[in-house]
């Protein structure tokens, strides 16, 4: 007969508290929500560009950018750098724009103390927007400076010597998709300030028109008009079709003039209306679209609007396992993986979009229908919790990709203001080329880029904190900014 293996009630006891703080440990509470929510907003004021306002709080950085244009004979100072390096690239500023304003459309209401911070880091961008749409007649400013040439460099953005070229997108020289993305920023964010500052948002709203009336009048990709100034870096991939919809569709949402019902309704299925598509980023707008129009059916059951409701279920149900529909990737630690590159691209604008349409469905008594099964708005917002939660060290790693969250979190961060020492601390100029020391230091980056979320963990969960592994390490924009609504909704759930 075999034994029974006892212990003593100490050893049960501590047996227990052991389970219950591996089980407990990463059991986020509304306050742990709230201070990543602030953090990750923190997060765009080391991104800025242009002259700093007194109440900059990363103090470590310094002015930069301040004759930006003036080459050219325009103001283009301001606005934020896309990742780690020193360009002002329009088309993920313009989404990175659109997602926070969205956040704050959506979430806005469980920000508290958080949301003149949301509301200014939409200002920072869109005061910059405003100055690219409106300064030339026919012309949009899509871009400040040139990548290949700000890649050969390791610079603070307040040193760079790099040349500050202004690229443009002209009638003669088309770029719809990128013009309207900036049409659906200036929308999206008109309705953000409309109760604050009215004025302000009819200068964006009147601004988004004109911008998007551009963007569909001379048709073309900025990809082709601008060539190896934006590619392979910020190459539309996707067309322009997705962005012109896109752009219609938040302009639609922001006044409520009927041409822009009209023309989702004729254009709608060139624009991609009738595609089921799985990636929502800063290159292709097709699932946000789906999502963003599914509310005109689900609140009014507006005929027209269904299909986007049946594609939109369509995105949803290939996200939850079990149902038929089913197709993600994730990790073996639950993380949803799209690419190698910069990875929680994806997670946070999907986690975004899970959590908006269950807040769509949730107030119409809907569901997402997948196949002969439902899912429930409850279901959705346990898929997006366990996203957010792996970002901040619910993971294998125990590992938060949130800088400055939590005990451990990557100390090498693929980022040229943060990794080099500041102005502050090292008033002398680090010339293009002195700068790479830093990059290939082992040291931790002098200058904490607080609330930044980086690229991520590989497909097995593994991640390397290497300064020089940019796929991993790199911050940007477009992570953060659909993960500020994602928190917001969780900081005010207790």
């Amino acid at each position: 007969m075999a034994s029974a293996t006892t212990f003593s009630p100490m050893l049960q006891f501590f047996f227990v508290i052991f389970c219950c703080l591996g089980y407990f440990s990463f059991a986020f509470t509304s306050h742990d929500y709230a201070d990543a929510l602030e953090k990750s907003i923190l997060f765009f004021e080391g991104q800025r560009s242009g002259k700093l306002p007194s109440n900059q709080r990363l103090t470590w950085r310094g002015d930069s950018g301040l004759s930006d244009g003036s080459s050219y004979h325009v103001n283009l100072a301001g606005g934020y750098y896309d990742a780690g390096d020193n360009v002002k690239f329009g088309l993920p500023m313009a989404f990175t724009t659109t997602l926070l304003a969205w956040s704050v459309i959506e979430f806005g209401s469980s920000m508290q103390n958080q949301i003149e911070n949301a509301k200014a880091a939409i200002r920072w961008s869109t005061d910059y927007l405003l100055k690219a749409a409106t300064a030339t007649p026919d012309t949009l400013y899509v871009q400040v400076g040139d990548p290949n040439l700000d890649h050969q460099c390791w610079e603070r953005p307040e040193d760079m010597d790099t040349p500050r070229n202004v690229y443009k997108v002209t009638m003669q020289n088309p770029g719809s998709d990128v013009a309207a993305e900036t049409a659906a920023a200036l929308a999206a964010a008109s309705i953000v300030f409309k109760d604050s500052d009215s004025s302000y948002s009819a200068k964006l709203l009147h601004t988004a028109m004109k911008v998007f009336d551009f963007a569909d009048r001379y048709r073309g990709s900025y990809s082709s008009s601008l060539s190896s100034a934006v590619c392979p870096f910020y190459c539309s991939y996707s067309g322009y079709q997705d962005e012109l919809l896109w752009g219609a569709s938040w302009i639609h949402r922001a006044s409520q003039n009927g041409s822009y019902l009209a023309y989702i309704q004729s254009n709608g299925h060139t624009m991609g209306s009738d595609d089921d598509d799985y990636s929502f980023s800063w290159d292709d707008k097709r699932p946000g679209t789906k999502i963003l129009l599914s509310k005109e059916f689900l609140e009014k059951t507006t005929a027209e609007f269904q299909l986007y409701k049946s594609h939109s279920d369509n995105y949803i149900c290939s996200l939850i396992p079990g149902t038929s529909s089913f197709q993600a990737q994730y990790t073996p630690g639950g993380l949803f993986y799209k690419a190698s590159e910069s990875n929680l691209q994806y997670v946070t604008s999907t986690t975004f979009l899970l959590l908006t349409y269950a807040k769509y469905l949730g107030s119409n008594g809907g569901v997402a229908r997948c196949g002969g099964s439902t899912v429930t708005a409850e279901s959705l917002v346990a898929q997006a919790k366990k996203q957010v939660d792996y970002i901040l060290g619910d993971n294998p790693a125990k590992m938060s990709y949130m800088v400055g969250f939590g005990n451990k979190y990557p100390q090498h961060v693929h980022h040229r203001g943060s990794s080099v020492p500041s102005i502050h601390a090292h008033p002398d100029r680090i010339s293009c080329n002195d700068g790479f020391h830093y990059l290939y230091s082992g040291s931790p980056n002098p200058n904490v880029l607080v609330g930044a979320i980086l690229g991520g963990p590989d497909n097995r969960d593994n991640f390397a904190d290497d300064r020089n592994n940019y796929q991993q390490s790199e911050p940007a924009t477009y992570i953060n900014a659909p993960f500020v609504g994602a928190l917001a909704f969780f900081s005010a759930k207790n």
